[in-house]
């Protein structure tokens, strides 16, 4: 990040404890405007509590201890939930990795992308239907005109987590966590998938906060990476420079277990 450029999301020494237990611990890193952070690291590392806090949305036995995460300039911690709430899915928005759990079954899909339009006032009701059916196209779910009327179900997987896409979209905000976006995927729609969030990344200039544990995926998405560890960050950089250059052991393992990339 350049010295003249004010980084969009700035998370400084983030601490989060569920009971006694720190599970994420003095955390900071940046997010620059147009920019792809991957969040790398094994399952209870500490990832995904990181990418819920910087939204709050931790569950009820969760609290954040110490730290500041500053969006736009404000800090996120500080602000009240009716804040919070307009600054989620109009300026944060959030893919999750499991799309069947995240829709409702009994919503159709136009109404889950028309809901997120309507609630941050961003369109009437007969526009958020119109809107909704460009949201599709723009994912790339063929015959969008009429998979509006479909419910979740009748969707695959790959679909499932187009219309994720497309929700989080929906308000143009500047900043997209995406939470696993592939991991109940195939490896074919994984790529179509990737391929499709780096599209819209490079169309839409959206600065992308990507947590997986796939250094693959990490790899072929990211400009910068943070390698978690016991709720920790053990190494970051550009993302060439770790894949050519890992210095903690960890990293280390965790590049030696996606094939092929540990000989390079």
């Amino acid at each position: 990040m350049s010295a003249e450029t004010s980084p969009l999301l700035d998370v400084r020494d983030l601490s989060v404890a569920f009971g006694e237990r720190t599970v994420v611990d003095r955390v900071s890193f940046q997010i620059a405007p147009g920019e792809t952070l991957g969040v790398v690291g094994e399952s209870g590392s500490g990832k995904s509590v990181t990418a819920f806090s910087i939204l709050r949305l931790l569950q009820a036995t969760g609290r954040i201890t110490g730290g500041e995460v500053r969006f736009e300039g404000r800090d996120l911690l500080t602000l009240s939930e009716k804040e919070m709430r307009a600054i989620r899915g109009a300026r944060i928005s959030l893919i999750f990795q499991e799309p069947m759990t995240a829709l409702n079954p009994v919503m159709r899909i136009g109404d889950h992308i028309a809901e997120a339009l309507t609630v941050h006032g961003m369109a009437s009701r007969a526009d958020a239907k119109l809107r909704s059916i460009e949201l599709l196209d723009a994912v790339r779910i063929p015959d969008a005109a009429r998979r509006v009327r479909d419910y979740p179900h009748q969707l695959s997987g790959g679909m499932r987590q187009r219309v994720m896409i497309a929700i989080a979209l929906a308000c143009r905000p500047p900043l997209i966590i995406a939470d696993e976006p592939t991991t109940a995927l195939d490896v074919t729609i994984q790529a179509q998938v990737l391929d499709l969030l780096r599209d819209l990344r490079s169309r839409l200039n959206l600065s992308l906060l990507l947590i997986t544990h796939d250094f693959g995926v990490i790899a072929e998405m990211a400009d910068r990476v943070v390698v978690m560890l016991k709720g920790r960050i053990v190494e970051e950089g550009p993302v060439r420079q770790i894949l050519r250059d890992p210095q903690h052991e960890y990293t280390r393992a965790l590049l030696s277990a996606v094939p092929g990339m540990g000989a390079r």
